[in-house]
């Protein structure tokens, strides 16, 4: 293990980050096993999603028949449920771990950092800037591609299968659904970070350097539509409706998590869940690198991993240097 520095303690996390076993070479199929199980088999966000998923769609969209016609019934009440899905995560994240400190700065990625005030944000306030982004546009995207699956699906232009027919299918949808979006996040963030879009478009998240719950989702929405569009997926290869809710969820109540600033969530001295994404943290500290999560290691094979270290630090900005000095910045 490499050694950790002093300015490394700053951060509160004292290990390098490592991308998924399943990628290894040589290969280890033990550890991959064990990777592609262990979100389904523990107590997660990822199991977290997939009961939600499970609850809403046995319990509230029962008939798809119904939904051949778009009318206001159903689908404004898949946009109210949306907005208090996201109202539910990313507040009570907030308030659990930002405005009522349940854990003061146990686990806290960076105990310095502090959400902001500045002219820069709407509103001139760090969160309210992030709940406006987060629920005008980035719950209101989502929704809609929702509203369109299920419109899709209700008339027959988009096919489904049942879990009792094809259980087989909805476990593998399950395992490969994490490396496809980790794959699908990386190319369409780094298409953001071309100079045009960052300017015009991914600027507004990276005005979050110091970042809370509601900053995960907080988005311009031409960001949002590349961001969630990975869900076409299951417009044109079909899957279980479930599915689709758990691709949704992760991606759009997702970073309320990966963003909230603290590596676990903690009662008392009891570790209840993982939480933030140290990978992704560094992005917000240092932005030309860890594009893509450690479910796909795309970030390594293209050289734009940080790892933690400072040796990681000094390559990063110096490969910054090298692309402003050629103008490609």
């Amino acid at each position: 293990m490499k050694q950790i520095s002093k300015k490394q303690e700053l951060w509160n996390h004292k290990t390098p980050v490592v991308f998924s076993p399943l990628f290894a070479w040589p290969p280890k199929p033990k550890d991959a096993f064990l990777e592609l199980t262990k979100r389904w088999a523990t107590i997660s966000r990822n199991v977290l999603f997939l009961a939600i998923a499970f609850l809403v769609f046995r319990y509230l969209i029962a008939d798809v028949t119904a939904l051949r016609s778009l009318s206001l019934g159903w689908v404004g009440t898949i946009f109210l449920r949306n907005y208090l899905l996201m109202l539910v995560i990313a507040g009570g994240l907030h308030l659990y771990l930002f405005t009522f400190r349940m854990q003061g700065n146990r686990l806290k990625y960076d105990p310095r950092e502090k959400l902001a005030k500045s002219r820069k944000f709407s509103f001139q306030n760090q969160v309210w800037d992030n709940i406006f982004w987060s629920l005008a546009s980035g719950t209101t995207i989502w929704s809609i591609y929702e509203v369109l699956y299920f419109w899709g699906v209700a008339n027959g232009v988009i096919a489904t299968l049942t879990l009792s027919e094809y259980p087989l299918v909805f476990l593998t949808w399950l395992l490969v659904l994490p490396v496809l979006t980790s794959s699908h996040f990386y190319f369409i963030h780094r298409l953001l970070h071309w100079p045009p879009l960052y300017r015009t478009v991914h600027i507004l998240h990276h005005r979050n350097i110091q970042i809370g719950p509601w900053s995960g989702l907080s988005m311009h929405p031409v960001e949002h539509v590349l961001y969630i569009s990975s869900v076409l997926v299951h417009f044109v290869i079909p899957s279980h409706p479930v599915i689709l809710l758990l691709h949704l969820y992760s991606r759009c109540l997702g970073p309320a998590f990966s963003h909230a600033g603290f590596e676990k969530l903690q009662v008392g001295d009891t570790i209840i869940v993982t939480a933030a994404d140290f990978h992704h943290q560094l992005h917000h500290r240092y932005f030309e690198c860890n594009y893509g999560t450690t479910d796909a290691p795309w970030d390594k094979w293209f050289g734009t991993d940080h790892d933690g270290t400072d040796e990681a630090t000094i390559r990063i900005r110096k490969q910054r240097k090298q692309r402003t000095a050629a103008g490609l910045d």
